[in-house]
């Protein structure tokens, strides 16, 4: 793959055989985040762990303290109060099975986060394989099925966000935006690699953080010292 102009000349601002501590990973991903929109800024995580077996699966959530300077729309599927308490907290859409139609026919995804209350999942459940592959699915793990609807919300729009691996046992999660002070950023990063750290499963063994790096949407990747995160 081609790499761009701009990506090319903020490459050599990167020395590709030095892990960097925080402080100066942020620092690099800032200045090399050259492009005219705001830029997210991403960690990659990779693992010491198969999570093809159960009990090496590393999932939750986590509040960034600064959030994530995204404006994240809530959908919450709830029954009769719980609506009107999901709407009074600030979702964006709540409802029940009415929605399920507009989601598998109308390919209607106008929304970042699905919240549903524990009887709620068996209508959940038939947008299994619609919500499933985007991510979508509601899990008690990240605490997005629960009675509390109000706290979900409030979290989320605070700057909640979900990690999980992917298949190649790498966690890939927005941690800030470019225009966050380098403050807010390692703040953020510190807050989801310690969460990360205590998700650690008694059965992963060896080294458990392989590689951490964190980039801009456009920009190169920066490693970190996985020692200095442990």
């Amino acid at each position: 793959m081609k790499k761009g102009k701009r990506y090319v000349e903020a490459a050599k601002q990167i020395d590709r055989n030095v892990t960097f501590d925080v402080a100066e990973a942020v620092s690099l991903v800032k200045k090399t985040a050259s492009a005219k929109f705001d830029e997210t800024v991403e960690a990659h995580i990779r693992l010491g762990v198969d999570g093809r077996h159960a009990d090496q699966q590393v999932r939750g959530a986590v509040v960034l303290p600064h959030g994530t300077g995204k404006t994240v729309r809530v959908l919450v599927f709830a029954k009769g109060e719980k609506v009107d308490e999901a709407l009074a907290a600030g979702a964006d859409y709540a409802g029940g099975d009415e929605l399920i139609p507009k989601i598998q026919n109308e390919n209607w995804f106008e929304f970042d986060v699905v919240v549903a209350t524990p009887d709620m999942m068996g209508v959940v459940g038939r947008l299994g394989r619609v919500l499933g592959p985007k991510g979508l699915m509601p899990n008690p793990k990240a605490g997005t099925v629960t009675m509390d609807v109000a706290k979900a919300i409030a979290d989320i729009k605070a700057g909640k966000i979900e990690y999980r691996l992917d298949k190649t046992n790498i966690i890939h999660v927005p941690i800030g935006k470019a225009s966050f002070t380098e403050e807010q950023l390692a703040d953020n990063f510190q807050t989801l690699i310690d969460a990360i750290n205590k998700a650690k499963p008694s059965a992963a063994k060896g080294q458990y953080l392989r590689s951490v790096t964190i980039a801009s949407t456009m920009g190169p990747g920066v490693k970190l010292n996985t020692a200095k995160l442990a």
